[in-house]
């Protein structure tokens, strides 16, 4: 396939691999005393699986699944607020298909559905919007929700529904940032990582400067990646090579799509709609400061939140993980998705007990898809 097998190429994966071996030894990496690399992207953690690229590194070198997928790091009391406002009569709730099975308190939206509510899945805002032009009587609301490689399109959304005067539509708004949970996890003494692979989408949009604080302020090299085989593997040893030569920068390996100070127009719509939340709580990791984004006061009709008086700033009860589930740990890199007590057995697709199992971008399912039995039975 033209644009893609030249990054799976595999005698150059094995030259790549030989290299970092060869680094690797001269870290002085072994299994026992590993170097642990987190990937921040789902995107890369089910690469990583999907071409065994875990298997196939040097056994110096340990991945660690972060927290790269938006839908994962939810928490449960914003799925319930997402069902309480489906439940209403009047609402007509779109949202994207991987959060329909992500379960909450009560339940999912997919069970939602099936108790009653209008719920549909779309591809993108721009079907919430038709769907809004089409049924002016009903309040159409999308289900605002990931990094900032979905923001912009949400932000345009809003832009347009404000130039039609379209005031049965609003975004229930989730959207939230990739660098201040880096910052979070720095900052967290427990957590051991010599070296980040950073998100490529999201940097597509936010460009690569973003996390200068990484090296600045906590010596660690990042390299922003591309989600072939070989682009991961180059990544892997360009923060090898950082540490072996006692740098840490900022790099792109992902140039050919990943531009240096981001993309103007995303970044431009992101600027025009969006204000950063004072903090916003994430699976997992707590409450973040600064880490999520919410509709500004020029685009309030256009704010679920405020339209229907749920989510921050308004009562909720606290919601408790299921008995069992270890969402959280595997979230923040503590532990891998087999040493959860649920995986693969009070927890598997088809009956999920957390987010990580569903989503397309979930560790967990990257696991059970691609590790399969070796997956349960890892230690």
């Amino acid at each position: 396939m033209k644009f893609a097998s030249e990054f799976r190429d595999p005698a150059l994966a094995r030259s790549l691999l030989a290299a970092i071996a060869a680094r690797a030894d001269e870290i002085g990496a072994t299994r026992a005393r590993p170097l642990h690399i987190m990937e921040i992207c789902g995107g890369h953690t089910h690469a990583i699986f999907r071409y065994g690229l875990d298997r196939l590194v040097h056994e110096g070198i340990e991945f660690i699944h972060g927290p790269g997928c938006p839908v994962c790091v939810l928490p449960m009391g914003r799925v319930d607020e997402c069902i309480a406002i489906a439940e209403r009569p009047e609402v007509i709730f779109t949202t994207f298909g991987d959060a329909m099975r992500v379960p909450g308190a009560r339940g999912s939206l997919l069970q939602a559905k099936a108790r009653g509510a209008d719920i549909r899945m779309v591809y993108s805002p721009l079907d919430a919007l038709e769907i809004a032009r089409r049924n002016p009587a009903r309040e159409v609301v999308f289900f605002g929700l990931g990094f900032e490689t979905t923001t912009p399109s949400t932000a345009l959304s809003i832009q347009q529904a404000a130039r039609e005067e379209l005031f049965n539509f609003s975004v229930f708004c989730n959207h939230i940032t990739v660098p201040e949970p880096i910052r979070a996890l720095l900052d967290d003494p427990d957590m051991r990582l010599d070296g980040f692979i950073g998100p490529g989408h999201v940097s597509m949009v936010i460009g690569i400067h973003a996390y200068d604080f990484v090296a600045r302020d906590y010596s660690k090299p990042l390299v922003v990646a591309g989600f072939e085989p070989t682009d991961l593997l180059q990544s892997v040893l360009m923060v090898l090579d950082q540490i072996a030569e006692g740098r840490s920068v900022i790099e792109n390996q992902y140039a050919r799509v990943v531009p240096e100070h981001g993309n103007p127009v995303s970044l431009a719509a992101i600027a025009d709609v969006y204000e950063r939340r004072p903090s916003f709580e994430w699976r997992g990791l707590g409450e973040i400061d600064a880490s999520g984004l919410r509709i500004r006061e020029t685009y309030a009709a256009f704010d679920a939140e405020r339209k229907f008086g749920i989510g921050y700033g308004a009562p909720a009860a606290p919601r408790q993980e299921p008995e069992g589930c270890a969402c959280g740990a595997v979230m923040t890199g503590r532990i891998k998705p087999p040493a959860c007590p649920q995986f693969g057995r009070g927890c598997t697709p088809e009956m999920p007990l957390g987010a990580l199992m569903v989503s397309s971008e979930g560790a967990c399912a990257a696991y059970w898809q691609y590790a399969g039995a070796r997956g349960l039975a890892a230690e």
